[in-house]
This record gives C-alpha cells, structure tokens and sequence, in this order.
C-alpha cells in the first residue's frame, strides 16, 4: 500500500476558507445516476467541500480523509459523519454505498486496492466519481497571464509528480467500470484579490516551494497579481473546468 502523502495538513484553515465550492449541478447529477439517496461515501473529503453538498441529496454521508488536520478543520453538518481513515479502510460495511466520490483527490490514492474496497462497499448499480479540476481561468486576461505564469513557470518543478493526473482530467487513471455519460459543469465564483490569493496559497506546490526556497515566489506573486488586479475589492470571475471518471461499480 502506498503512503499517505500529506501535502495539506501545513494549512488546513486556509484550504477550508478557500477552496472553491462544487456546483449543486454536480451533485443533482450524481444523485439521479445514484441507485438510491440512502449512504454517499466521501473519500479524500478535505474539510468537506463536497460532502456537505452531498448531505443535500443523501440521507446519510460518510466523509473520510487520511488527514486528522483536514478532518479537525472539516465544516460540521448535518448528516455527514467525518472520520480520519485511509481510501482502502473507510469502514463501512458491505454493499452499503450507493454514491462513492473521490473529489479532486484520486491522483493521491493507491487505486488498486481502492478499487477493491469500492467493489465490496458499493451496492448493486452504485455509481463511483472520480472528480478533479485543474488550473483555474480568470476573465480578466492581465490577471489570468499573472497566474498561468506563476503556476507554469515559476512553481511549476515544485508540484509533486500526481499532479500531471489532474492536468489530464485523470484520463490516464485506471478506471475499471462502466463508464457513465457525464455533463459538462464548471466552478464558478466571483472573488477579490485577497479570496484568489487565499486559494493559491493553499498549492501544494506552493507550500513545496515555500520549504525549498523561502516566501519569496509567492510574495512577488502577491505584487504582480495585485498590479494586474487594479482596485482590491474589485470582483473578478473565476472559473475552473471539472473533469470527470463515473462509472457503475456492478449491475448485482
């Protein structure tokens, strides 16, 4: 089994302030392919991004992630149920599972032995998504250069090697199961200066880099991005393209 990779734990409060929300529309889509709105599983769930989102369609949510930083910061809600575990022991019984998400977190996972714990925890016609989003497109072009080049350029040695999956869509990931038709759904929000700066601080990349060589890329980030952004408060749109792997986990 692989080891856990914990690139996250450094910020957990800023990953929960900033990390952007998932559309509803995704969540409406998962839960009408679902077999049934009874127990969705969350692996990976952060501070609980999508859980939460999924307590709107499901009677019960389990949300696990191997990280107890991410777990301790995670957003209390009704109808979801944190706990700190690994992808492959996320402790629910057998066919149990109507909806397993993997949300912008696959890339992490040892997929094999995960695959065979969503095989004995999913129930007949149970559907499992693997989701990501890659690098985030602003509107205003200025700040948009600002960004693509710090994420390219200047960070770029910096991300760990899973990250060319996300970049991908995840289309290289193994995904054994028959594959589902899915929409077209974005991420979007409208943000200051301070929210945009907020989530890149959250990179693992940028925190890579921080250790390696100091504050000083993600400070002449902060300058040039606040040149090209004009006026703090000004509110920008912000978009990121979702990517998705869903498939059937067994008819019976």
């Amino acid at each position: 089994m692989t080891a856990f990779k914990d690139h996250f734990s450094t910020n957990n409060a800023g990953y929960a302030a900033h990390r952007p929300a998932y559309p509803p529309a995704l969540v409406d889509f998962l839960a009408d392919a679902a077999p049934d709105r009874d127990l969705a599983l969350d692996v990976g769930c952060g501070t609980g991004q999508l859980s939460t989102l999924l307590a709107r369609r499901f009677a019960q949510v389990v949300a696990i992630d191997a990280s107890a930083g991410q777990i301790a910061a995670a957003a209390p809600v009704e109808r979801v149920r944190y706990h700190v575990a690994p992808a492959e022991r996320p402790g629910l019984p057998d066919s149990s599972a109507s909806l397993i998400t993997v949300a912008q977190a696959a890339h992490w996972l040892d997929l094999a032995p995960f695959y065979d714990e969503v095989r004995r925890a999913a129930r007949p016609r149970a559907v499992l998504a693997l989701i990501t989003y890659g690098v985030l497109h602003l509107a205003d072009a200025a700040a948009d250069r600002v960004v693509r080049h710090f994420y390219e350029d200047v960070i770029g040695p910096f991300w760990p090697p899973e990250r060319k999956h996300v970049e991908d869509g995840y289309r290289a990931l193994p995904f054994p199961f028959a594959a589902l038709e899915t929409p077209a759904l974005d991420i979007e929000v409208r943000w200051r200066l301070a929210d945009l700066i907020g989530y890149v601080e959250t990179w693992s990349a940028v925190r890579a880099a921080e250790t390696s060589v100091g504050r000083g890329p993600i400070e002449r980030f902060r300058a040039d991005l606040a040149a090209a952004w004009g006026e703090p408060d000004t509110i920008r749109d912000v978009r990121w393209p979702l990517s998705l792997r869903v498939g059937r986990v067994r008819d019976t």
